[in-house]
């Protein structure tokens, strides 16, 4: 393989359309400012690298980085690559991975707004990560370990598993479809709304307002913290085993909870509401 190392590159596209190459201990900066270093590439590894620039991996297919670090003026640093594996590494820059097929991130730590949209295949293993818009509308995604914290993360995806993770986000999961999370603290308001096919097993959520107007939702052995007119004009099959503040006008379905502060039944209730809240039993 070709190896390129200990360089300073900051020419436009610098080292456009290689293949089959190493880049090692290299430095993406300068006064050139140049965007693309690395677009069109293909079967290459990038190994403790700094990338200040921007666009330096579009149109990539194989790769792997390891130990490399995108700083915040690193924007939009992966769009359009396939079967991209990326471990401990620090991605810092904005919208930093977008409509990219089979991408596998571990051990990284992540601050990026807009953060994986449009993605396919997204392996989530170990990684920090703090966003805005997070993931909107992406599909086939499998998480482990992942600690999170920002705004509107989730929304519109499509079969996405979750297991052992810090969810620190409001607005999360708005209209996605075939979602599981295990064993996970799911924390802001407003969660879920207008989902379908949303799955919690085991999991501790806070925040108010949360899972109104949902499709075939199901929760397992699931604590609630914080949680007021929960439930409202949804589908629903729950298990609950902790106190909740207050339950609205469930739709269908079955609610088992250990005690309620409010059950509310009001003129708002939709036609042929006929969910069972079964509380204490």
């Amino acid at each position: 393989m070709t190896r390129y190392e200990n360089l300073t590159l900051d020419e436009e596209r610098a080292l456009y359309g290689i293949h089959g190459a190493v880049v090692e201990n290299c430095t993406f900066d300068g006064p050139a400012d140049g965007e693309s270093a690395l677009k069109e590439c293909g079967d290459i590894a990038v190994y403790n690298c700094d990338m200040r620039l921007r666009y330096p991996l579009w149109h990539v297919h194989r790769a792997e980085l390891k130990d490399v670090r995108m700083t915040d003026t690193c924007r939009a640093a992966l769009w359009y690559d396939s079967d991209v594996t990326i471990k401990d590494s620090k991605l810092h820059g904005i919208k930093a991975l977008r409509e990219c097929d089979r991408s596998t991130l571990i051990g990284c730590d992540i601050i990026s707004p807009e953060f994986g949209w449009f993605d396919r295949g997204i392996n989530i293993q170990d990684c920090t990560l703090q966003a805005e818009y997070a993931f909107m509308h992406s599909r086939d995604m499998d998480i482990k370990g992942l600690h999170m914290t920002g705004k509107y993360s989730f929304q519109y995806v499509q079969d996405v598993v979750i297991r052992d993770s810090v969810l620190d986000t409001k607005d999360a999961f708005w209209h996605s479809r075939n979602v599981t999370v295990y064993d996970s603290v799911v924390k802001g308001e407003y969660l879920a709304w207008y989902s379908e096919g949303l799955t919690l097993i085991r999991c501790k959520i806070s925040g108010t307002q949360p899972l109104c107007y949902c499709k075939n939702l199901t929760l397992i052995d699931c604590e609630m913290e914080g949680a007021d007119f929960a439930f409202e004009n949804s589908e629903v099959e729950a298990t609950i085993t902790t106190p909740v503040i207050s339950i609205k006008n469930p739709y269908h379905g079955s609610i088992r909870v250990p005690e309620v502060g409010e059950m509310i039944l009001d003129e708002h209730i939709w036609p042929g509401a006929d969910c069972d809240v079964k509380i204490g039993e």
